[in-house]
């Protein structure tokens, strides 16, 4: 139908959007800005903020922060359908935050974050990130689940909450000083110093009521480092192909 930008079956009818089941499905946004915004997140390795996407494509910040977080948690989705398997380093870290204060488990602002990485060898595979409220048995076994096939090689340091890892892998735990971080678990603490270069760098720190969307997106992009150039065109076909995301 031309005066609604819908399609009509001949046969049944029926009324359907070009964008209706896609990422684009209900939005008020023009279409336009969005395949706009779709370029400019995946055109920039180093990402970009909602305040200069909004400058861009000219809408206000919390459009612009609205496309975005779809974008996103849409990353997420697609990371979630892998699982990681072989030789598997894990660690936890506090990411994020605006205030200074003490460091360590107890630093304020800060939202702890279990990391895995595949290690193959002289370069790291794939790579998962879960926010999580603390770093227990229950929210590490979870994550386990959730990001890793069953019985592989597992790395960790001593840390007691990650000894619930023993139930379903090959887990082997030592405990870590400083001078030997490097020889143990070497590709997840470079992928630990790579998510906080990226989130202050551009972002110049993240809430944790976020974080997990920044995450998503980091390992989103460090799963495809080979394909940088093919980041967009994978960014748009994800957002056809992707269900409606509901705003909140």
């Amino acid at each position: 139908m031309t005066t609604r930008n819908t399609y009509e079956c001949s046969q049944c009818h029926k009324q359907t959007s070009i964008t209706a089941d896609t990422l684009f499905h209900g939005s008020r946004i023009p279409l336009t800005k969005w395949l706009w915004a779709i370029y400019f997140l995946g055109s920039d390795k180093g990402s970009i903020s909602a305040l200069r996407l909004s400058k861009l494509i000219e809408v206000n910040w919390r459009t612009a922060r609205l496309i975005l977080s779809k974008l996103r948690t849409a990353m997420g989705h697609r990371d979630s359908l892998y699982r990681l398997s072989g030789v598997i380093e894990i660690d936890d870290a506090l990411v994020g935050g605006r205030r200074k204060g003490k460091r360590g488990r107890g630093a304020e602002g800060k939202t702890p974050v279990i990391v895995a990485v595949e290690s193959k060898g002289k370069r790291a595979g794939f790579i998962a990130m879960q926010a999580v409220d603390s770093v227990c048995h229950d929210t590490v076994n979870k994550f386990v689940a959730k990001h890793l096939n069953e019985q592989q090689e597992v790395h960790t340091d001593a840390l007691p909450a990650l000894n619930i890892i023993d139930n379903t892998q090959q887990h082997e735990a030592k405990v870590t000083p400083s001078e030997l971080v490097d020889e143990w678990l070497p590709w997840v603490h470079i992928a630990i110093g790579n998510l906080k270069t990226f989130l202050l760098g551009t972002f110049h720190g993240v809430s944790g009521q976020y974080l997990q969307e920044y995450l998503d997106e980091f390992c989103y992009r460090f799963n495809r480092r080979k394909m940088e150039r093919e980041i967009p065109n994978r960014l748009l076909n994800l957002a056809i192909i992707h269900a409606p995301i509901h705003s909140y």
